[in-house]
C-alpha cells in the first residue's frame, strides 16, 4: 500500500504536467485546424508555397541527417576503441551542443562563418573572397552544416552503446583472414548495427524537419521549409490561424511518421534477434 502511494505521488504531478502542457495544447491545435471543417487543409494543400516548403523540408531532413549519421558513426566507432575515462570526457564535450538552443547555435556559426566571422576574415587574408565565404552559412548548405552541429551528437549517443556491445572478435577474425577494412565494416559491422543507424537517422530527420530557431536566424524566410512557412502564417503579417494549425498538424504527422518508421525497423529486427 505504501509503495502504491509513493507511485501515485510521483505519477500524479507528471500526469498533470503532461495534460496541461501536451494534451491540452495539442487538442486546441486540432480544434483550430478543424474549425472550418476541411477548409483549412484544402486551402493549405492548394498553396504552392506549402508544396515547395514540403520539398525543401524533406530535402533538408534527408541530407543533413544522412551526413550526420555518416560522421556520427565514424566518431562512435573511434570512441568505442578508447579507454573509459577518455571516452567519458569526450562524450561530455560532444554532448554540449545539445544544451544550446537553436538561436545560440545559429549566432555561433554567424560569429564563426558570417561575413565578419573569424574563419571568414582568416580566409580573406589568404586571398579568399569574404563575400563568397561569408554567404555560405546563410545558404541551404550552410543551414545543413549548422543542423549537423547538434544532429551528430544525437547520432553518437544512439550508435555508441550498440557498437560498444558489438562482438569485435568478429572483425578481428575477418581481418586475420585477409579481409580489407572496408569489407569488414560493410559485410560484418554495418549490417548488424543497421537498426541503430536507422533509429539515429529517423531521430535526426524528425529533429531537422521540425527545427525552427536555427533556420529563422540563419536564412529567415528566404528558404522555403515548413517551420518557416508556419512562422510566416502566425507572424505579424500572417492572420490565417486555421491554416497555420493545419500546417502544424501536417508537420506533426510527418515527424510522427518518421519516428514510426524507426520503431517499425526496430520491431522488425527484434524477432529475428530472439529467434537467433
Amino acid at each position: 500500500m505504501v509503495d502504491r502511494r509513493i507511485q501515485v505521488g510521483f505519477l500524479a504531478p507528471a500526469a498533470v504536467i503532461f495534460l496541461l502542457f501536451f494534451l491540452l495544447p495539442l487538442g486546441a491545435l486540432f480544434v483550430a485546424a478543424s474549425s472550418e471543417g476541411l477548409g483549412a487543409f484544402r486551402r493549405l494543400f492548394a498553396d504552392p508555397l506549402f508544396w515547395r516548403g514540403l520539398t525543401g523540408s524533406l530535402i533538408l531532413g534527408t541530407v543533413a541527417p544522412l551526413g550526420s549519421v555518416v560522421v556520427g558513426f565514424g566518431v562512435a566507432l573511434h570512441l568505442s576503441r578508447l579507454s573509459q575515462g577518455l571516452r567519458t570526457a569526450l562524450m561530455f564535450v560532444i554532448a554540449l551542443p545539445l544544451t544550446f538552443s537553436g538561436l545560440i547555435v545559429a549566432y555561433g556559426f554567424i560569429l564563426l562563418l558570417g561575413r565578419a566571422g573569424f574563419v571568414t576574415l582568416a580566409l580573406a587574408k589568404l586571398g579568399f573572397d569574404p563575400a563568397v565565404v561569408g554567404s555560405f552559412i546563410f545558404s541551404p548548405a550552410g543551414l545543413g552544416l549548422a543542423y549537423s552541429y547538434y544532429l551528430i551528437p544525437r547520432v553518437v549517443m544512439v550508435v555508441l552503446p550498440v557498437i560498444r556491445n558489438f562482438d569485435m572478435s568478429q572483425l578481428l577474425a575477418a581481418e586475420s583472414l585477409g579481409a580489407p577494412s572496408w569489407r569488414v565494416l560493410g559485410d560484418i559491422l554495418l549490417p548488424q548495427i543497421f537498426p541503430a543507424l536507422a533509429r539515429a537517422f529517423c531521430l535526426t530527420a524528425a529533429v531537422a524537419i521540425g527545427a525552427y530557431g536555427t533556420a529563422l536566424a540563419l536564412v529567415g524566410t528566404q528558404l522555403n521549409i515548413l517551420p518557416l512557412l508556419l512562422y510566416s502564417k502566425i507572424s505579424e503579417t500572417g492572420t490565417d490561424f486555421p491554416a497555420a494549425s493545419a500546417l502544424s498538424v501536417v508537420l506533426l504527422a510527418i515527424c510522427c511518421l518518421i519516428i514510426g518508421v524507426s520503431e517499425a525497423v526496430d520491431g522488425a529486427r527484434q524477432p529475428s534477434d530472439s529467434a537467433a
